[in-house]
């Protein structure tokens, strides 16, 4: 018999526990940004064609979960949901917005509360803040930094944006300054026209935030875009490691910071100081599963309804491992099929995880891998001399920063 990685089971519990539902609301941009991953580098998307999503389709899929939120597989007397919107530029199709906020306001579910939230380019934000705020949205805003740093980031015609969205911002601050305090963040991709260092000072300077910084996606690159993407990607570590006062950098972005997120990693995969109870403390942390590889079980952390219909465990990976559908008939997601496709790629790599000497933390996305299909190869493999190196490093690390390590056992969860 087949070793089986994941069940049926398995997949409703997460749903009936579903953390975040994240609806692509329209492929329409006001926006053209040149590494954008709907954009020219890219070949992994369902191609943009200005569409809506109707109301109706986002209904069906909120209807769907709600039996799994009363079921008895629902761990939680008071679940908070993320109920995020995403595009395309999501403010586009305010309308869509407004009215499953109000649909979800009106379902009065005892063990089920909500949080709205949105990635937006700013572009439309003067027209639409009262509303956001009013609702308490948690915002992340699309910045790259200051002028030139943000210059990829330009309109239809190819004029710059920053002007237009930086005047939203300040507006959004000035007029509800609690609100920008607690609830706005922003989030910078990294490319050769910024570094880790002026998009921090940009930040802290101008907003006194830390924003989020993303490096350009490297999976499913056009074959004639290589070198074109290859001259804007840059790496978020050497790019930290090239700034004069990085350590400074690295102290403020805490475990936003790979530097402190492998630290932490490593407290809490491999060092025996973590217990999540007392349990754990006193009779011992359980065997580990038989899940391989970093990849979320379907629908852990979220679902992603794009604009087309189609479900997904998440944004990040490309729209041709669709799990499920939703049309105007309801939502079709086979369990065992789902299972069944998991555990035939997990099947496929497990000879080589099963040796890998960092499998308790890997971070490689199954879907990310090169010929998911036939024969995936994962470029992450680590050795026992890599994972000395590694020990070696983070030890250092902790010896040299005794407050930080503090700070992690003190303030940082991972669930």
């Amino acid at each position: 018999m087949n070793k089986r990685y994941l069940t049926p089971a398995q997949i409703y519990y997460s749903l009936a526990n579903l953390r975040q539902i994240t609806f692509e609301v329209t492929d329409a941009c006001n926006l053209r940004c040149k590494y954008c991953g709907y954009g020219e580098f890219y070949d992994d998307y369902d191609r943009r064609s200005n569409k809506m999503m109707p109301f109706t389709m986002a209904k069906q899929v909120i209807d769907y979960l709600v039996p799994f939120w009363q079921s008895p597989a629902n761990m939680s007397a008071d679940k908070n949901v993320y109920i995020s919107f995403y595009g395309g530029e999501p403010l586009m199709n305010m309308e869509l917005i407004q009215q499953v906020v109000h649909y979800m306001e009106g379902l009065h579910l005892e063990n089920r509360h909500y949080t709205f939230s949105m990635t937006t380019n700013a572009m439309l934000l003067d027209k639409c803040m009262d509303y956001l705020v009013e609702k308490k949205f948690n915002l992340l805003l699309s910045l790259d930094g200051d002028e030139h740093n943000d210059s990829y980031r330009v309109d239809q015609q190819g004029k710059p944006s920053f002007d237009r969205v930086t005047r939203n911002v300040n507006l959004l601050r000035d007029r509800y300054p609690d609100y920008f305090k607690k609830k706005v963040n922003f989030n910078a991709v990294l490319h050769n026209r910024n570094s880790v260092a002026e998009i921090h000072r940009f930040f802290k300077s101008q907003y006194n935030k830390i924003p989020s910084i993303g490096e350009l996606n490297n999976m499913g690159i056009r074959p004639d875009k290589v070198d074109l993407f290859n001259k804007t990607y840059r790496n978020q570590k050497e790019s930290l490691m090239q700034a004069e006062n990085y350590e400074e950098i690295d102290r403020d972005r805490f475990i936003k910071s790979p530097t402190y997120q492998s630290v932490c990693t490593y407290l809490h995969q491999y060092s025996g100081f973590v217990y999540r109870d007392y349990n754990e403390l006193l009779y011992g942390k359980p065997e580990s599963s038989n899940w391989i590889t970093g990849t979320c079980p379907p629908f852990s952390q979220r679902m992603f309804v794009t604009v087309n219909g189609k479900l997904l465990p998440c944004e990040r990976i490309g729209q041709q491992f669709a799990l499920g559908t939703v049309d105007e008939n309801g939502v079709h997601l086979d369990l065992e099929a789902v299972a069944e496709r998991y555990n035939n790629y997990f099947a496929k790599i497990d000879t080589r995880c099963s040796t890998c000497a960092i499998r308790k933390s890997c971070g490689q996305c199954i879907f990310n891998l090169k010929d998911i299909e036939s024969n995936p190869v994962c470029n992450g493999y680590a050795t026992p001399d890599n994972m000395r190196r590694y020990v070696e490093a983070q030890t250092d690390f902790i010896r040299r920063h005794p407050k930080d390590y503090y700070k992690i056992m003190e303030e940082i969860i991972v669930e």
